[in-house]
C-alpha cells in the first residue's frame, strides 16, 4: 500500500480544492439569484436579527440553526448581501475539503494507490459541492456540511482518543437536526444506532468501550441541551408542532415518490451489467479483469458517450442523474454483503449515508434533492471501491471524468435553477444592502423601483403584506416584518384565503403589495387568485410600478 500524502502536499490539494469550490459559488452567484429562496431566507433571518422568535411569534417550519446563523451575519456585520455569499463559498469550499479528508482515511488502506483515487474523487465536487450547485445559503447545503463534520470526527474515534474529542465527536451529530429535520432524524437515528452498535461488539470482544459511551454522552448532553433552549426560548411544543407536525402535513411524500427514483429503466441493464462484473472479478482468466472494469464503467461511458447528441440541458441532467439511482442499489447490495462482517465503521458508513440521502429526499425526490448531497454520493462510491481494489483505479478514473464533465455543464448551466427565469439582460442591484445582487431578467430593476417608492409613500410603521412575497424587501428595506407571514408557499403558509383576510384585520395590514408577475416559472399556490380575490374587498388600488400593484387599506 502507498504512504499517506507528505503533510505539505496535502495543504496544497486541500487549499486548491477548497479554492476551486469557492470560486464556483462565487462566480454562480455573480450571474443568478433565485428572489424566492432569497426572500425567505433573508427576510426571515433579519427578522430574527430583531428579537422576534420564530415558532411562539409567527409560523415557522423550518429547523432554526441556518437562519440563525444567517441571522448572527446581519447582527455582526449589518445588511450586506455579499457577507452573505460569502459564507455560502467558504461553507461550500469546507464540505469539499472535509469529504477529501474523509475520503483520504477511508481508503487509505484499502487501495494501492489511495492518494491518487481520493483526489479524483473529490475533484469533481468543485462542480458538486454542497453550494456548486445552488449557491445561496439555504438549510440543506448547511445539514449536509454538518454531517460531513460529525462524520470527520467520528472516523477518527479510536480507543486511544481523548474523552473531549468522543464528546465533541458525539456533540457533532446532533446539529444537523436543526439544519434540516428530516435529514438530522434519520442521520442521529443510524449514528447513534451504529456508534451502539459499535460498542456491543466491543464489549463482546472485550475491548475498551469508553470511547462509545463518551459519544453517546456527548450526543445526549446536546440533544438535551437543545432541546432545552427551545423549550425556554419558544416553547418544545410549538417547536414541534411546525416543524414535525406541519411541515410533514406540507412536504412528506407518499412511498409511491419515495420510490420514484428507482423506476429508472437504465438499471435493467445497468445492475445486470454490474453483477457480470463482479462475478467476472472472481474468475482467473486474464481478460476478466479489464472486462469486468469495462462492465462495471459502461453506465458512466454511456452518458459521456451521449453528451454529443444532447443539446438539450434537461435530458443532460436526466441522464446525469441517472447515476444516482444505479449507485445507491450497488450501495443497498453492499449493505446486504457487509452484514456477514465484524461491524466497523467503515462497514456501518454506507448505512448512515443511503439513510441520510433518503432523507433528503423526502423534501424533493431525486430531481429537487441532489443540489447539496454529491460529496455523500462520493463517500458511497469510495466505499464501493474499496471492495474492487484490483480495478479500482482505472474504474475511478472514468467514474471521475464522468461526473467532472457531465457534473460541470449540469452546475453551470444551472439546470437546477430551471424552476425560476434567468433569462434576459443582466442586471445588479444598486442599493447598498443589496449590493453583490446579480440575475438576468427585469426582476432586480423593478424590485429596487418598489423600493424606492416605499419610502416615499408608505410610513415606517404601517403594517404591510407581501402577496406572494417574492422578494427579500424588509431585508433590502430596513422595516420591521410586523405581518406574521412572509412568504406565501404550500410549505410556510398555513392560513387558507378567508384566513389570511382574518389575520389581517386582527394584524391591522394598512398596505398590500402584489407581485404581478414572478421570476419563479409559475405561482407556487395553486390558488393565488384565491387568496387575491379575498384581501381585495379590504384594499383599493392606490398606485401601480413596473411589476407591483400596492394597494390601500380602505
Amino acid at each position: 500500500m502507498s504512504q499517506p500524502l507528505s503533510k505539505r502536499l496535502g495543504l496544497i490539494i486541500a487549499a486548491l480544492l477548497f479554492l476551486c469550490t469557492a470560486a464556483v459559488t462565487l462566480w454562480h452567484n455573480a450571474h443568478v439569484a433565485v428572489l424566492w429562496d432569497l426572500s425567505y431566507l433573508l427576510d426571515s433571518s433579519y427578522r430574527i436579527s430583531l428579537g422576534q422568535l420564530p415558532y411562539c411569534d409567527y409560523p415557522f417550519a423550518h429547523a432554526p440553526l441556518t437562519f440563525l446563523l444567517q441571522a448572527a451575519i446581519i447582527h455582526l456585520t449589518g445588511r450586506v448581501y455579499q457577507h452573505h455569499v460569502l459564507y455560502a463559498a467558504i461553507a461550500g469550499a469546507t464540505g469539499t475539503v472535509l469529504t477529501w479528508s474523509i475520503l483520504s482515511r477511508l481508503l487509505q488502506e484499502k487501495l494501492q494507490h489511495p492518494n491518487l483515487i481520493t483526489t479524483l474523487l473529490a475533484t469533481p465536487l468543485i462542480f458538486l459541492g454542497i453550494y456548486s450547485v445552488y449557491p445561496h445559503p439555504i438549510y440543506d447545503s448547511d445539514a449536509i456540511l454538518s454531517v460531513l463534520l460529525a462524520l470527520y470526527l467520528l472516523q477518527r474515534v479510536t480507543a486511544s482518543t481523548s474523552t473531549l474529542r468522543c464528546l465533541l465527536a458525539g456533540a457533532a451529530l446532533v446539529p444537523t437536526l436543526f439544519f434540516k429535520q428530516n435529514i438530522g432524524l434519520l442521520f442521529l437515528a443510524t449514528s447513534v444506532a451504529a456508534i451502539t452498535l459499535l460498542a456491543i461488539t466491543a464489549r463482546l470482544q472485550r475491548r475498551p468501550i469508553q470511547p462509545y459511551l463518551w459519544i453517546a454522552t456527548g450526543a445526549t448532553t446536546t440533544l438535551a441541551l437543545a432541546l432545552l433552549t427551545l423549550h425556554l426560548t419558544v416553547g418544545l411544543h410549538n417547536y414541534l408542532y411546525w416543524t414535525i407536525t406541519f411541515a410533514a402535513q406540507r412536504r412528506l411524500p407518499g412511498i409511491g415518490a419515495m420510490l420514484s427514483p428507482y423506476h429508472q429503466t437504465s438499471l435493467l441493464w445497468t445492475i445486470p451489467t454490474a453483477v457480470a462484473a463482479l462475478f467476472l472479478l472472481k474468475q482467473k482468466f486474464h481478460w476478466a479483469k479489464p472486462a469486468a472494469t469495462l462492465l462495471l464503467a459502461a453506465p458512466f461511458l454511456s452518458t459521456l458517450v451521449t453528451l454529443p447528441f444532447t443539446d438539450d440541458p434537461s435530458d443532460r441532467a436526466d441522464q446525469f442523474l441517472a447515476l444516482w439511482p444505479h449507485l445507491l442499489v450497488l450501495s443497498i447490495l453492499l449493505v446486504a454483503f457487509n452484514l456477514r462482517r465484524r461491524p466497523t465503521f467503515q462497514t456501518l458508513l454506507p448505512i448512515i449515508l443511503l439513510a441520510t440521502i433518503h432523507a433528503t429526499f423526502l423534501s424533493q425526490q431525486l430531481w429537487g434533492s441532489t443540489y447539496a448531497i454529491w460529496p455523500l454520493l462520493m463517500l458511497l462510491v469510495a466505499s464501493l471501491l474499496a471492495e474492487i481494489p484490483t480495478i479500482a483505479t482505472p474504474l475511478t478514473g472514468i467514474l471521475a471524468a464522468t461526473l467532472l464533465i457531465c457534473g460541470s455543464l449540469y452546475s453551470l448551466s444551472h439546470e437546477r435553477l430551471s424552476y425560476t427565469q434567468l433569462s434576459g439582460t443582466p442586471a445588479s442591484a444598486t442599493l447598498p444592502p443589496l449590493r453583490g445582487l446579480h440575475t438576468a431578467g427585469p426582476w432586480l430593476p423593478a424590485f429596487e423601483e418598489l423600493i424606492r417608492d416605499t419610502n416615499r409613500t408608505i410610513p415606517v410603521g404601517d403594517t404591510l403584506l407581501l402577496l406572494p412575497g417574492q422578494d427579500p424587501f424588509y431585508y433590502a428595506t430596513g422595516r420591521t416584518p410586523r405581518f406574521s407571514v412572509l412568504l406565501f408557499d404550500p410549505a410556510t403558509n398555513p392560513y387558507s384565503p378567508q384566513r389570511l383576510v382574518e389575520q389581517a384585520v386582527r394584524q391591522n395590514v394598512r398596505w398590500l403589495i402584489v407581485n404581478r408577475t414572478l421570476q419563479l416559472n409559475e405561482f407556487p399556490l395553486a390558488n393565488h387568485a384565491d387568496y387575491l380575490a379575498a384581501l381585495q374587498p379590504l384594499f383599493t388600488l392606490d398606485h401601480s410600478l413596473t411589476n407591483y400593484d400596492i394597494y390601500r387599506r380602505k
